[in-house]
């Protein structure tokens, strides 16, 4: 089986995924060889899968750079794979396999038994100071907790804490860079991507371990 190079794949995607939740083998048989064989004739930009958490479900898109998208429910995941589409590459299928170790190692943290993630990281969708910011945060010990200020002055700019702010709002990989270990100066949680929800749920985890 070969693929078409100027098929679309993230249009094969949509319309294998309404199939997803049925009991359709051949579609799961298909849709692998469609991953395998655009990721051996390098046809394949985007790689996603959806994994269960509690904090809901949450995709999760790989470039052959790294992890690139981490998204939440709330963000909608349609909209997310169309702003992939946009912003690096139209080449998208849905191809589970190739982001195994990411749910393995999500999953392992959702259960407490992982602190810290091992995964290559592909940060091309944050820029400048937000970029600076977003490799920061991965210093904030697992259980802890950084003041926006405390996260400008560990950037390189003491002044801009509302920048801060904005660069975790728009963090392209929650969880994995852990943008909810940022709360406001007098404790309180402040906004976040997944909902106030499902901040004070990942910090619970964290505490509780």
């Amino acid at each position: 089986m070969t693929l078409d190079p100027t098929l679309d794949y993230s249009e094969v995607a949509e319309l294998l995924h309404p199939l997803d939740d049925g009991l359709e083998p051949a579609i799961a048989s298909l849709r692998a060889r469609l991953a395998r064989d655009a990721q051996l004739t390098h046809t394949l930009d985007v790689a996603y899968r959806v994994v269960d958490s509690p904090v809901g479900k949450l995709l999760l898109a790989a470039t052959d750079r790294g992890i690139v998208r981490v998204a939440f429910e709330v963000e909608d995941h349609v909209e997310v794979l169309q702003a992939l589409a946009n912003s690096v590459s139209p080449r998208i299928l849905r191809a589970p396999a190739r982001l195994e170790d990411a749910a393995r190692q999500l999953d392992e943290y959702f259960s407490g038994k992982r602190r810290e993630f091992d995964l290559i990281l592909d940060f091309r969708l944050a820029r400048g100071f937000r970029l600076n910011v977003l490799q920061h945060l991965p210093r904030i010990a697992y259980g802890n907790t950084e003041s926006y200020a405390q996260v400008a002055q560990a950037a390189g700019s003491p002044n801009a804490v509302r920048a801060v702010g904005t660069a975790c709002a728009t963090n392209p990989l929650p969880v994995i860079v852990p943008c909810h270990r940022v709360v406001k100066s007098d404790g309180s949680f402040g906004g976040y991507l997944g909902g106030t929800d499902a901040k004070r749920a990942l910090l619970t985890l964290e505490a509780a371990a």
